[in-house]
This record gives structure tokens, C-alpha cells and sequence, in this order.
């Protein structure tokens, strides 16, 4: 590395006496040299951080294992909240050093929710059936299920069901977490315009927190729907956007009739 720095600042004192050179050269290759170094540097430290983390995940697989058995155990004889902790606690290892398939042990913790009466860590946060209770038959037109999802950036989310009225729009989307804690939130400037209609701002949210309130999904490949209001889209409009400003949240041409 010395003879390599060293080499480097001799190289560059060296084309500085070349008069089609000037100062800014000399800056850039320097700059690009002291890049080269940190290249190496950089590539070093991803090695040394990926030979610690390989030790860790074999020191913490008996854990894991041990977690992830007791937890099966528990299950099977109806020990609901010692088996759901006991598979949280396997979930953490997992999803630090990827054991196993972590969508099983996300599906085995959302099973379990209810049973163990956590009811506000669960059902209440996580697919929560009320987003899917509303009242249609007082919209003019409801579409379930039109699989609208947002770009390529925001993949894991999409729309399920939208339903307009005189009096109100109603969105219900469903995102699936891609990491543990995964902090979701809705911007208060989102909106909605038509055609015919000016930006028509959020009027409310089911089962999701506006910004700055964050809403959190504990684990991956668990769902959240939840429902975005606005108010009523103009009658003669057959199209509308849903916009999150500054964000992926972008859905077009979604049908209103």
C-alpha cells in the first residue's frame, strides 16, 4: 500500500512539469488515485465484514435451531404465546443470517397472533379484516381486485379494491414487508385528480398512520391493507391517478366507473 501511494504521488509531481497540464489535471489524478486506494480499502473491509458474519451466523445456528425446535414443540402442544415467542425469536436470528425460508416463519407468526392474544401486534396492524368491511353498496361503482401496482421501485405494493361515490373515493392498497420493522406512512399532500378535477387531497386513512406517525410490519412477507379516502371524483370521469408526491406511491390510470 506505502509503495503504492508512493508511486502514485511521484507519477503526479511528474506530469505537473508537462505544459499541457495544468492544476486541475493534477487534481484529478490525484483524486482518481487516492479513489484507487479506497477501492482497495473498501474491498478489504467488505471482505473482513463478510468473514465476521460468516462466524456469527455459525455461532448463532445452534441457537436458531434450538429456538426454531422449541417453538414447533410448543406449537404442538397449544402453548400459543411461548411458541410465538420462541418463533420471533428464531425470525431474528433468520433475518440476520438466513437459516431458512423466512416467508415460513413470517406466515407461522401471523397464524399465531390471535392465539396468543396479541391481537394488537397482529390481526389489528397485519390484514386487518375491517379494510375489507366497508359499506359498497353505498358507492356508485366498486372494483375489487384490480392488481394496479406502482413502478418497478414499489413493486410489493398494489391496489385491491376501488370503490367511488358522490361523497368520497375509497383506495384500499396491500404492501408486503421486505424487511424486519419495515416503517410504513402516508403523506398528508397525497392525492387523487381525474380529468376534470382539480388535486383532491387526503381526507383519511384505515389502518395506516399519516405522516410523520410511522405504522410498522414486524417481519417480511407480511401484509398490511389498508385504505386511503379522498373526496369524490367528478361523475363524468372514467380514470383517475393516485399520486404520492416525492415517493414510488405512483398509480395511473386507475378506473372510477
Amino acid at each position: 500500500m506505502k509503495k503504492l501511494l508512493t508511486t502514485m504521488i511521484l507519477a503526479a509531481t511528474a506530469i505537473t512539469t508537462n505544459a499541457q497540464w495544468n492544476n486541475w489535471h493534477t487534481t484529478q489524478a490525484i483524486s482518481g488515485g487516492f479513489g484507487i486506494i479506497g477501492s482497495i480499502i473498501e474491498s478489504a473491509e467488505r471482505k473482513k465484514a463478510m468473514e465476521i458474519w460468516e462466524r456469527e451466523k455459525a455461532q448463532y445456528q445452534p441457537t436458531f435451531l434450538q429456538a426454531h425446535e422449541e417453538a414447533k414443540r410448543l406449537e404442538k402442544e397449544g402453548s400459543w404465546e411461548d411458541a410465538l415467542s420462541k418463533y420471533e425469536e428464531a425470525s431474528k436470528l433468520n433475518c440476520d443470517y438466513g437459516y431458512t425460508d423466512q416467508k415460513g416463519l413470517s406466515m407461522k407468526i401471523t397464524s399465531l397472533y390471535a392465539k396468543a392474544g396479541r391481537t394488537e401486534d397482529g390481526p389489528s396492524v397485519v390484514n386487518n379484516p375491517s379494510v375489507t368491511l366497508a359499506d359498497y353498496s353505498k358507492y356508485r361503482f366498486t372494483l375489487q381486485n384490480p392488481i394496479s401496482r406502482g413502478k418497478k421501485s414499489n413493486y410489493n405494493t398494489k391496489i385491491v379494491r376501488v370503490s367511488c361515490s358522490d361523497t368520497e373515493t375509497r383506495i384500499e392498497l396491500e404492501t408486503e414487508s421486505d424487511e424486519p420493522g419495515d416503517a410504513l406512512y402516508i403523506k398528508p399532500q397525497t392525492y387523487i385528480k381525474s380529468k376534470h378535477s382539480d388535486k383532491l387531497r387526503l381526507s383519511s386513512v384505515e389502518n395506516i398512520t399519516v405522516a410523520p406517525t410511522i405504522t410498522r410490519i414486524p417481519w417480511p412477507y407480511q401484509k398490511l391493507r389498508f385504505a386511503l379516502i379522498f373526496p369524490a371524483l367528478p361523475a363524468e370521469d372514467g380514470e383517475f391517478d393516485l399520486i404520492e408526491p416525492s415517493s414510488d406511491w405512483k398509480f395511473k390510470e386507475l378506473r372510477c366507473r
